[in-house]
């Protein structure tokens, strides 16, 4: 009789785990966060559901958003292009989440202008003068004689957040007078239109249609990135509520694996593994 029930429960300890792991997979993943990482966690999200049949939901509101879904539970992973600020994590800890990062990929800001504007190279403190219009005509940086148009990122972007602590500081106000675009497409569409532009998106978002400008003689690229030689360097995160287990652990590393290497650099990221 003790055999009997012994084996019983072995059964139904193996039909528990069975049962767990196919309602893990079942209710798949919930992704909420930056725009910048959008492009690496849907094509993630595309292989898992591919291979695994794991449905993966990816939103792209902005770092700020992801991290305010992460700490309200709406989300398992948050994907963000800087770190969580400390008022984030008070609130996270206040609501019982412990927020764990781990690096997706590496990242420059590619600083843009517009193809025909003849300015190879700038300088952070050029760069910082033209955000906050202490500089206001390319005349004064080596260009035409022509009017700056200053375009940034929403204030809830990481990106944006990572170019005011690298380049203009964290407590500088930008220019009242910057054009705000609602993401990297966006931004790089507006430069690519407009001749006297300039903006700043990820690298992995760079193409004909814009053109990048070195910072203090260094232009951003793979290997500049890698090596940390390019100033406007940064990593890319996902976050997730204490360390990952299961499914969301496996896709929290997938960036270690070759097939995620892979993928990192068809789109134009760098691979921190």
């Amino acid at each position: 009789m003790i055999k009997q029930w012994g084996k019983a429960l072995s059964v139904l300890a193996i039909i528990s785990l069975v049962t767990a792991g196919r309602a893990e997979a079942k209710s798949g993943i919930v992704i909420d966060g930056s725009t910048t990482v959008g492009p690496l966690a849907k094509s993630f999200a595309a292989y898992f559901d591919k291979k695994y049949k794991v449905p993966v939901t990816v939103s792209e509101s902005g770092s700020g958003n992801g991290a305010k879904s992460l700490i309200n539970k709406s989300c398992d992973i948050a994907s963000m292009s800087r770190s969580m600020k400390p008022q984030e994590l008070t609130a996270a800890k206040s609501n019982g989440v412990n927020p764990v990062s781990s690096i997706v990929a590496l990242d420059g800001l590619a600083i843009v202008v517009h193809p025909s504007n003849p300015v190879r190279s700038l300088t952070k403190a050029q760069l910082a003068d033209i955000y906050t219009a202490k500089i206001t005509n390319w005349s004064k940086v080596g260009g035409p004689n022509a009017q700056i148009v200053v375009i940034q990122r929403e204030s809830n972007s990481g990106t944006q957040e990572s170019f005011k602590e690298l380049v203009v500081g964290k407590e500088t106000p930008v220019t009242r007078s910057a054009e705000t675009q609602a993401s990297n497409g966006a931004v790089k569409n507006r430069v690519s239109l407009t001749r006297g532009a300039i903006g700043f998106i990820g690298l992995g978002f760079t193409d004909s249609s814009v053109k990048k400008v070195a910072v203090n003689n260094v232009m951003p690229s793979s290997a500049t990135v890698k090596n940390g030689s390019y100033p406007l360097s940064r990593p890319l995160f996902f976050v997730t509520n204490g360390q990952p287990t299961g499914l969301i652990k496996q896709f929290v590393d997938f960036p270690k694996t070759s097939d995620g290497k892979l993928i990192i650099k068809e789109l134009g990221f760098v691979g921190k593994y």
